[in-house]
């Protein structure tokens, strides 16, 4: 099992949520792969329940959303030239119920996009630090659908802009659980994580 990062795509491995970004923004047909990316995301019944409202800095969405975001966010956030908010839709239509899966389906829909946009040279950061009932009503999102994330889109920016405590955020390693505390062979040999771990 050594070594086993070696055989991991690298866009998985070198995925990271940094915290500055480059001014340079996100070109059309860059952004319109990673939507693709998105779209073609497994989903239970094929529902594809995800929706994204993005904007630009040169769009007037961008500055709403950024105004959703908790001051710890919006600090490193407002030098992303992209922000994208990630909706879900929570009603099975065809089955008029409860879609028990839609932010499973979601969260698949966003590893696409995270992972496409890491291919093409950008980084994305999904933030669950936002006001959610104040999104639904800014954007006027209909009634069955919940917002799921905002993400952070750009280029690498130089993490010179970035506040003492930021700058360690985003230096720090990257740090994973030993896989034999995930992934259990014929039954749950697990423990619920420490807290702060």
């Amino acid at each position: 099992m050594k070594n086993i990062n070696s055989s991991v795509d690298r866009n998985i491995i070198n995925r990271k949520s940094l915290l500055a970004f480059s001014s340079k923004p996100v070109e059309k047909v860059k952004l319109e792969i990673i939507f693709e990316a998105a779209r073609w995301a497994p989903s239970s019944f094929n529902a594809q329940p995800w929706r994204y409202i993005y904007a630009g800095k040169d769009d007037k969405g961008y500055q709403l959303l950024l105004s959703l975001l908790f001051d710890s966010n919006k600090e490193w956030a407002k030098t992303a030239p992209m922000l994208i908010l990630s909706i879900t839709e929570m009603i099975d239509i065809k089955k008029n119920r409860i879609n028990r899966f839609a932010f499973h389906d979601l969260g698949l829909s966003t590893a696409n996009l995270i992972l496409q946009a890491t291919s093409l040279g950008l980084f994305a950061h999904p933030m669950g630090g936002f006001n959610e009932s104040l999104a639904i009503e800014i954007f006027q999102i209909p009634n069955g659908f919940k917002a799921g994330a905002i993400i952070a889109l750009g280029y690498p920016g130089n993490p010179s802009i970035l506040s003492e405590d930021l700058l360690k955020r985003q230096t720090a390693p990257r740090v994973r659980k030993n896989l034999e505390e995930i992934a259990f062979k014929g039954g749950w040999k697990g423990k619920r994580s420490e807290p702060g771990s």
